[in-house]
């Protein structure tokens, strides 16, 4: 009987590791998980690429993925996605603290600046409060999806808010036909 109980014992063991095996090897890259969630996404959708110390938020609408990689990696990746696709454009907004965090404190925070501009190659970017740019986003998040992927940055003030605008209906388009409609 003992023996009978411990080959079944074996055998749920080995069902639920290889099931497990299973359910792993079919998981996707953070880089899928985006991809996905791009081809949804539209104008008001907002994308952040954030330190590992960014909070999980408890917002249904706001998704969080660990990349688990570099985040200027990460930064240039989602860009350059962005940048080819036909429907959406990124407006970039950084924490307005990054100017005023000392080299002496955060060590690697001027490599990283010079860096994160020769991604950002000529785009205009928007300073704002760290706690003004999350209460964007969760003020977005009352309507709109946001999806933050964490990566393994240790340096402080480094997240870079993405928001998604029309790729093919410009601001001046829009302006124009309101202005169009009250005629």
């Amino acid at each position: 009987m003992k023996k009978m109980r411990s080959t079944k014992l074996f055998l749920l063991t080995l069902i639920l590791v290889f099931t497990e095996t299973i359910a792993f090897s079919q998981s996707e890259t953070w880089k899928e998980k985006f991809q996905k969630e791009l081809e949804l996404f539209g104008h008001r959708n907002w994308i952040l690429i954030v330190d590992a110390a960014y909070p999980l938020q408890s917002k249904p609408a706001i998704k969080t993925i660990f990349s688990g990689e570099e985040q200027m990696t990460v930064v240039h990746e989602v860009l350059n996605t962005i940048d080819h696709s036909p429907h959406v454009f990124a407006e970039v907004f950084l924490d307005k603290e990054i100017d005023y965090v000392p080299e002496s404190e955060a060590k690697g925070i001027e490599a990283y600046k010079t860096r994160l501009w020769e991604v950002l190659n000529g785009r205009t970017v928007i300073k704002d409060l760290h706690e003004d740019l999350i209460s964007k986003v969760d003020e977005a998040a009352k309507t709109f999806n946001v999806l933050v992927i964490k990566t393994n940055m240790t340096i402080p003030y480094t997240s870079v808010f993405l928001r998604l605008n029309c790729g093919y209906w410009s601001p001046e388009q829009e302006a124009e036909m309101r202005k169009n409609m009250k005629k």
